[in-house]
């Protein structure tokens, strides 16, 4: 059975930057308020950009990285919960945009866990055979369903994408694959916690004690097993980037793991919750800024709507 690992990386956020001092003109809250409660200080919205273009530019910079051509991807999936269109999927037209011929695309919704969950689906497509190469994208315009007049969420949203070239090869490194096992699941009985519901105009709704008692208490024996599972211990990773959720949940988990030393992404103080693109996207930044050794076992771990989680220690490219 073939290896597969992260061959490329690529992201791409709007340009437009939304400040806490901005918030404070639109809903009664302030900076401090936004900082204490979830550490973000800045977010991206997209005016006139849609779920597929962040999603075409982030895959298209990942493909360029990786130095395939297009013909040679057999596989795109865009992991998103906010896409407008239900058919042509936005993978599907990512893969027009990008000159893809002839793959399988479809999109995956599990929400905040959509992309470790896609990154998952694609490895095992991979080592099945049923491809060699893939495009896997997280992307989100989390600015159409947030309720601006609703100061408890609006504060956390941003928008995104960022993208990674998955690649099978034989042989590879026998003592760890590139993408190691996935562990996930999910709480149906607490689906309700995070939730988007509604049938045209939806929109972004969240209990968020529930949230952050169930991160902040649940999820560290889940991590410790996808680093079980993938044969490195916790403090032997070279970076932790989980779902970019609140500042005060990643530092939790930092604390309740003993990873003192390990890269930490925190991209969401600059960022946003960005849902499915929230791990992709600091991933590619901490790689785009050397932050990174290639190489370097990299444990990724999203969590969010279902409850849904879902993780594993990837290789870093």
């Amino acid at each position: 059975m073939p290896r597969t690992r992260i061959a490329a990386l690529g992201h791409h956020q709007p340009d437009h930057v939304l400040t806490n001092h901005d918030l404070a003109g639109m809903v009664e809250t302030s900076d401090e308020w936004i900082r204490q409660r979830t550490g973000i200080v800045t977010r991206r919205v997209a005016r006139e950009e849609t779920v597929t273009d962040l999603a075409a530019a982030a895959a298209g910079k990942a493909l360029a990285a990786s130095g395939l051509d297009p013909a040679d991807i057999g596989l795109v999936t865009v992991a998103t919960c906010s896409a407008q269109d239900r058919c042509p999927s936005i993978a599907a037209q990512v893969a027009g945009r990008l000159g893809v011929p002839g793959a399988v695309a479809f999109d995956l919704n599990n929400g905040c866990a959509g992309f470790t969950t896609a990154l998952a689906t694609a490895d095992h497509s991979l080592r099945a055979g049923a491809a060699r190469h893939a495009l896997v994208v997280g992307a989100e315009k989390m600015s159409d369903v947030t309720d601006w007049t609703d100061r408890s969420t609006c504060v956390l949203l941003g928008d995104g994408a960022g993208a990674a070239v998955v690649s099978a090869e034989e042989g590879g490194d026998a003592g760890r694959d590139g993408i190691g096992p996935v562990v996930w699941g999910s709480d149906p009985t607490r689906g309700d916690a995070v939730r988007l519901k509604g049938a045209w105009r939806p929109r972004f709704a969240q209990e968020g004690q529930t949230v952050f008692r169930w991160a902040t208490t649940e999820l560290a024996p889940l991590i410790e097993r996808a680093c079980e599972k993938a044969g490195v211990a916790p403090g032997d990773l070279g970076g932790i980037v989980t779902h970019q959720a609140n500042l005060r949940i990643i530092e939790s988990l930092v604390r309740r793991l003993s990873v003192d030393g390990v890269v930490v992404a925190r991209d969401v103080v600059d960022s946003g919750n960005t849902s499915a693109a929230s791990v992709p996207l600091a991933l590619s930044k901490l790689v785009e800024r050397r932050e990174l050794e290639p190489g370097a076992p990299v444990l990724l771990f999203s969590f969010g709507g279902g409850l849904s989680w879902a993780g594993q220690v990837v290789t870093c490219p």
